[in-house]
C-alpha cells in the first residue's frame, strides 16, 4: 500500500504540471477578464475625471490662470493650444480603457494617438516657414517653467489612473502604461495651457508635445512595476 499511496502525490503533480502547460494566452485572458467588468473601466473613466478636476484646481489656486484670459485675440490662441491637449486626452483616454480590459491590447490601434501631434508639428513648421525669429517663438520666455510645472502637475493624475487601471488588470502592462502617462500628460498640458503666456505654436509644438510624450515614455517605464498584481 505504501508505494501506491506514495506515488498518488507524484501523478496529482503531474497533472497540475500539464494543465498549466496546456493554458495559453487566450486561456489568461479569459481568465483575467472574468474578473473585470464595465464597472473596472467606469473607475478608469473617473479616475481620468479626478485627475482633470485635480489639475485645474492646482492651476488655479496654485499656478494662477493667466490674467489676459478674456481678451478675444489671447481666448483664440489658448482655445488652439486647448484643442491640440483635449484631443490628445480624448484618444489616449479611449484607447486606455480599452487597452485597460484583459483583450484589449488585441482591439487597440495606438497609432491614432500620434494624429495631435503630427498636426501641431505641421503647424508649427509653417509658423516657423512664415517668421525668421522661429528660434525666438521656440523659446519663448516659459519653456523652463513649462519643463518643471507640467510633469509636477502629471503626478497626481498619473498615481490615480495608475491605481485603477491595475486593478482592472491589464496585459500589456508597458503599452497601458505608456497610455496612462500620455493621458494624465495631457490633463497636465490642458491645465498648464491656461497658466502659460506663450502661444506661438512652435512653442506648444516642442514644448507641450515634448513633454506630454515625456509622460508617455515615462508611464511605459513605470507600467511593469505599478500594474502587475
Amino acid at each position: 500500500m505504501a508505494p501506491e499511496s506514495a506515488s498518488r502525490p507524484e501523478t496529482l503533480a503531474v497533472s497540475i504540471s500539464r494543465k498549466k502547460k496546456s493554458i495559453g494566452w487566450d486561456d489568461l485572458i479569459g481568465i483575467r477578464s472574468a474578473n473585470v467588468g464595465p464597472k473596472n473601466t467606469g473607475k478608469v473613466a473617473a479616475a481620468i475625471a479626478g485627475g482633470a478636476a485635480t489639475s485645474l484646481g492646482l492651476i488655479i489656486f496654485a499656478f494662477c490662470v493667466r490674467g489676459d484670459l478674456l481678451d478675444v485675440d489671447v481666448m483664440a490662441f489658448v482655445a488652439a493650444k486647448l484643442a491640440f491637449s483635449l484631443v490628445v486626452v480624448g484618444l489616449s483616454s479611449v484607447f486606455l480603457t480599452k487597452l485597460a480590459r484583459p483583450g484589449g491590447e488585441l482591439r487597440s490601434t495606438l497609432a491614432l494617438t500620434a494624429v495631435p501631434f503630427i498636426g501641431v508639428m505641421i503647424l508649427a513648421t509653417l509658423s516657423m516657414a512664415a517668421d525668421p525669429n522661429w528660434d525666438e517663438m521656440i523659446r519663448g520666455d516659459q519653456w523652463l517653467d513649462c519643463v518643471v510645472s507640467v510633469p509636477i502637475i502629471t503626478i497626481v493624475p498619473f498615481a490615480t489612473i495608475m491605481l485603477e487601471v491595475r486593478l482592472a488588470s491589464p496585459v500589456d502592462l508597458v503599452r497601458t502604461g505608456a497610455l496612462a502617462g500620455l493621458v494624465a500628460g495631457g490633463i497636465s498640458v490642458t491645465a498648464y495651457a491656461l497658466h502659460c503666456t506663450v502661444d506661438p505654436a512652435p512653442f506648444v509644438a516642442l514644448w507641450f508635445g515634448g513633454t506630454s510624450i515625456l509622460c508617455m515614455l515615462s508611464g511605459a517605464k513605470l507600467g511593469p512595476r505599478l500594474l502587475r498584481r
